[in-house]
């Protein structure tokens, strides 16, 4: 009578146009409002004695999904951003091609120049292998004063552990140290090999990397 009424066909390609649809489709579109109402609320509106009748009633609409999982910021709080510094020169003179290194991450207290900085399992707790420049060494201070430098922001993603170091403090930090202490660095090397090495500093995490741009120490 409602459908001959409103002037539309009693069905619909999901078949018979029903009150029970009606009420399925308000409740949905109440549960997914800008102000949503509760579960409970919804209950109570319709009418129910259990909230698990309401929630065949209820369905949470693709929108509704994607905001809420947006909001609750998965990647951001898994993705760090670091400073790349780019040596143009050596890209425009074909250095870069032969194996110079051209590309200088920010790991605060020095610069990493592996290409592959992103894959390197020692990137949040830098072993100081081969490939790593100390900021208070000549080299890193001719890096800075160069004027062909372009300085670029690359967000990396986080594993659970490198995650927690950032977040959870020293303790985290410690236990992704002692995880990578036998895997080979980039340069070949562990960290347990390196920490023997009378030249080598002892460890330094980049734990400090804070969005938009790494922490200087």
């Amino acid at each position: 009578m409602l459908c001959r009424k409103a002037g539309v066909p009693p069905a619909d390609i999901r078949g018979s146009i029903t009150s029970h649809r009606a009420r399925s489709t308000i409740a949905s579109q109440l549960y997914n409002a800008k102000e949503p109402m509760t579960l409970f609320e919804l209950q109570a509106w319709l009418g129910h004695r259990s909230p698990q009748s309401s929630q065949y009633y209820a369905k949470i609409t693709p929108n509704t999904l994607s905001k809420a999982y947006s909001e609750a910021g998965y990647f951001e709080r898994n993705v760090r951003t670091v400073e790349v510094l780019i040596d143009r020169d050596k890209v425009a003179s074909g250095a870069a091609a032969d194996g110079d290194p051209w590309q200088h991450y920010d790991l605060g207290h020095g610069y990493c120049t592996y290409t592959f900085f992103e894959q390197c399992q020692h990137r949040m707790a830098c072993a100081r292998c081969d490939f790593y420049t100390p900021k208070e060494s000549t080299k890193a201070q001719l890096l800075e004063a160069k004027g062909n430098l372009q300085r670029m922001a690359v967000s990396i993603s986080l594993t659970d552990d490198e995650h927690a170091a950032v977040t959870d403090g020293q303790s985290a930090l410690d236990r992704l140290l002692t995880r990578l202490a036998d895997i080979p660095t980039p340069a070949g090397p562990t960290p347990s090999q390196l920490s023997q090495t009378p030249s080598t500093a002892r460890l330094l995490p980049i734990a400090a990397v804070r969005q938009g741009k790494a922490a200087h120490t």
